[in-house]
């Protein structure tokens, strides 16, 4: 044997080594704690979900699930750690339809999210709520349309932040509907939640899931639903679109992503027990509870989907004007 093909024949055993570590390192993953960014606020739907599904992932994967916060640019801090993370299924991005208004939003992102991170699955959707400060003079929707058109720009309306489902929801609400109510930014949904109802701000949409709780309470007056149909936390509340703003439609979706280069056994293994976990009865009861549903998708049929809700608020964008204040 010459020492050339000496030297080939060590080089395809080393390469087929590699191949073979590779394949099986990915088939024996985790092999330590899976942390879970959630670019929101605590006490927020992302933030929620994301620890419940943590701790179900947990049994299922046999290692921690560490979720960890960090908040600001409406989600493209914490998305940007995600995108510049290592691709190798440790870290992984608990994202909503903020990032995909982003997209078209901010121009200047440091992360093109199709193109940076990877679609793992989709957790669940839910519908807002449009609730008002019990100090304003309007009892449904029909009153209040009246109201803000009495008052052109006299009325504000909360949000987390531009480009967040609750923005993007008042910014239908307003295009829909010919209003003119201003926009009031938060850095986080907690904080837009106490303006509102500390009187601080008049109105907002804000994930059903959270702000039923308040309206039960009387902290402030749930005005209808965003959904196609009533929801069944608040079935005695109607939609906006049956209440007076016809063909309205806009929920709050959360889904996970890896950073791009993420091996494929590796996403599919996660979507595989994320949809486990979504699919236990007793996770489906409570959800239907809060009014969140559990989505079911491919990593591609979860891409395809991302793709077009790009497309959907691009022209929500445009239509409305929509802009970081």
């Amino acid at each position: 044997m010459t020492f050339k093909k000496l030297l080939r024949q060590i080089s395809w055993a080393v390469s087929a080594t590699c191949v073979a570590t590779g394949v099986f390192g990915q088939a024996g993953y985790p092999t330590k704690p899976v942390k879970i960014i959630v670019p929101f606020s605590a006490g927020g739907p992302a933030d929620i979900y994301a620890r419940y599904l943590g701790q179900q992932l947990e049994k299922t994967l046999g290692q921690p699930v560490v979720v960890e916060n960090r908040v600001g640019g409406g989600g493209v801090i914490g998305a940007d750690a995600v995108a510049k993370a290592a691709p190798d299924g440790y870290t992984l991005l608990m994202m909503s339809n903020t990032h995909t208004v982003n997209e078209s939003l901010i121009a200047n992102k440091p992360y093109k999210l199709m193109t940076d991170l990877v679609p793992v699955a989709p957790v669940n959707y839910s519908d807002l709520l449009l609730v008002v400060h019990p100090s304003v003079p309007a009892k449904n929707l029909k009153e209040l349309l009246a109201l803000v058109k009495a008052k052109p720009g006299a009325l504000n309306y909360a949000s987390s932040g531009p480009g967040t489902p609750y923005h993007m929801a008042g910014e239908l609400f307003k295009a829909m509907a010919g209003l003119d109510i201003v926009h009031v930014p938060h850095k986080e949904s907690s904080g837009a939640r106490t303006s509102v109802m500390g009187g601080q701000v008049q109105m907002m949409f804000d994930a059903i899931t959270v702000m039923a709780k308040q309206a039960e309470a009387g902290k402030v007056r749930a005005i209808a639903s965003s959904g196609r149909t009533r929801s069944a936390v608040t079935p005695d509340i109607p939609t906006v679109a049956e209440a007076g703003v016809p063909g309205y439609d806009a929920v709050i979706w959360l889904g996970l992503m890896a950073p791009a280069g993420t091996p494929k056994l590796i996403v599919e293994k996660l979507n595989a027990e994320i949809q486990k976990v979504i699919d236990l009865p007793e996770v489906k009861e409570a959800w239907a509870k809060q009014g969140a549903f559990p989505m079911h998708m491919t990593p591609p049929e979860f891409a395809k989907y991302m793709e077009q809700d790009i497309e959907k608020w691009a022209k929500v964008v445009k239509i409305s004007g929509a802009k970081i204040d």
